[in-house]
């Protein structure tokens, strides 16, 4: 998938968060996928999607316990 289109999914994506705030998880799941076809492409990862990512991880570890 080209650059581009992965940069407009991920904004689709921070649309998303505002909209559906109920489905963290599916979410979490989604840019997990879009930092990694990032990755793929050899691109360079956009810091607040990481650290977005980071804290939903730590969001559903603390759910764990």
């Amino acid at each position: 998938m080209a650059f581009e289109n992965i940069k407009i999914e991920i904004d689709m994506l921070l649309e998303q968060i505002k909209n559906l705030p109920d489905e963290p998880h599916e979410l979490h799941e989604t840019i997990r996928e879009k930092l990694s076809e990032l990755k793929a492409l050899g691109q360079p990862l956009p810091q607040d999607l990481v650290e977005l990512e980071e804290k939903l991880a730590r969001d559903f570890e603390g759910r764990k316990d």
